[in-house]
């Protein structure tokens, strides 16, 4: 990892009195993970097959699936959220069919049950092995674009870009990378290590901070959109100069095109970012969202080693607990140095500790809805 100093000077020398108005998140000190480890040649390893599958079903197909689990003697099990769930102990496969309507097959007998069974007696479609022909996009050489720990109250928000092309894409499809929300944590950086050590693949990182974030974060028509614009930006920029691809793919977090613009200012031409919803079924982005989140896990993890316990993600109760917890341990300014404190979490917590004197936090709007 290193750090890109010079960047607030470079601006600020080009700015001319009465001239436009200084980016407000132009950082003094970028942090840039750079990592380029190819990945040293040897045998390759036999495809491993298909352990998990996701299906969305409605109501018609539901009940043909839960009918030929029953007609199998299938063992019903209770899994929460669901309208039903079996196992097949023989097969090593069970089935879970969520009151949303998503069906997620498990086990070592997956791949047989979707193609012999899910597919042909329920979809009535053969997808499974045939993405390649339904989306050769994906296999194009090109950009996949993610970010992690936007709405973590402890931790940075960590912008990833990953480069990759046909090869390295159907050896991280074989190897299990998917969306990060979908693989635990231990498997979160055995996948990172392999994405960024396979040969001629790229990925970068960009984030700040705590007390960089916080001090960004306040400042006057300051906005998380924005500033995570600016870091999908740069973490971009710094990858194309390492391989140039024609294309990439965002995770869209925000209708505007705010990554696009950031790289206009950046002057970064011929090259075409696309932006949708779900992006994360391009294996691109999905191995993006992977780095990303092995990126906040590391920051993480050196967080909680200075808090002296495992801080816990998202904003919910037990965070409120740690966050009381590092106030009374640290003092309350240091609430900064692990959190994001335009959170209403942060003003909540300070308003209880009886500290809004000693550190100031505006009053959260009844409803905060980010630009979108």
């Amino acid at each position: 990892m290193r750090a890109i100093k010079g960047w607030a000077t470079k601006a600020q020398k080009a700015q001319k009195p009465g001239g436009a108005k200084q980016n407000p998140f132009v950082l003094s000190a970028l942090f840039v993970a750079d990592f380029a480890m190819p990945k040293k040649p040897g045998d390759e390893e036999a495809p491993k097959k298909l352990a998990s599958y996701t299906a969305k079903l409605d109501d018609a197909q539901m009940e043909k699936l839960r009918a030929i689990c029953v007609e199998r003697g299938w063992t019903p099990f209770e899994v929460a959220y669901t309208r039903f769930a079996f196992k097949a102990d023989h097969l090593k496969v069970n089935v879970s069919a969520y009151t949303s309507g998503k069906v997620v097959v498990a086990g070592k007998g997956t791949e047989e049950f979707v193609t012999m069974t899910l597919e042909p007696d329920v979809l009535g479609a053969a997808k499974l092995g045939y993405d390649e022909v339904l989306h050769p996009d994906w296999f194009e050489s090109h950009a996949g674009l993610d970010e992690s720990g936007k709405g973590d109250f402890f931790g940075p928000v960590i912008a990833a870009t990953v480069i990759a092309d046909k090869s390295a894409i159907e050896a991280w499809r074989k190897a299990g990378v998917q969306d990060s929300k979908k693989i635990a944590e231990t498997q979160i950086i055995k996948l990172d290590k392999l994405i960024r050590e396979t040969h001629g693949a790229i990925a970068r990182t960009c984030f700040c901070g705590m007390p960089k974030y916080n001090d960004l974060m306040s400042r006057p028509g300051a906005n998380l959109n924005r500033l995570l614009a600016w870091q999908h930006a740069t973490a971009l920029e710094q990858a194309l100069l390492a391989k140039r691809v024609p294309w990439g793919l965002l995770d869209q977090f925000t209708k505007q095109p705010l990554v696009q613009r950031e790289l206009a200012k950046k002057k970064v031409e011929n090259f075409d970012l696309r932006m949708r919803t779900k992006a994360e079924e391009d294996p691109v982005v999905a191995a993006a969202s992977v780095v990303a989140r092995a990126e906040f896990v590391r920051q993480m993890h050196a967080l909680s080693k200075k808090f002296g316990a495992k801080l816990q993600k998202g904003a919910g109760p037990l965070v409120k607990t740690q966050a009381h917890q590092i106030i009374e341990k640290f003092g309350v300014r240091a609430l900064g140095e692990f959190a994001k404190l335009h959170f209403r979490t942060a003003y909540e917590v300070v308003a209880a500790a009886g500290k809004l004197g000693e550190l100031p936090l505006p009053e959260p709007k009844e409803r905060v809805d980010w630009e979108r």
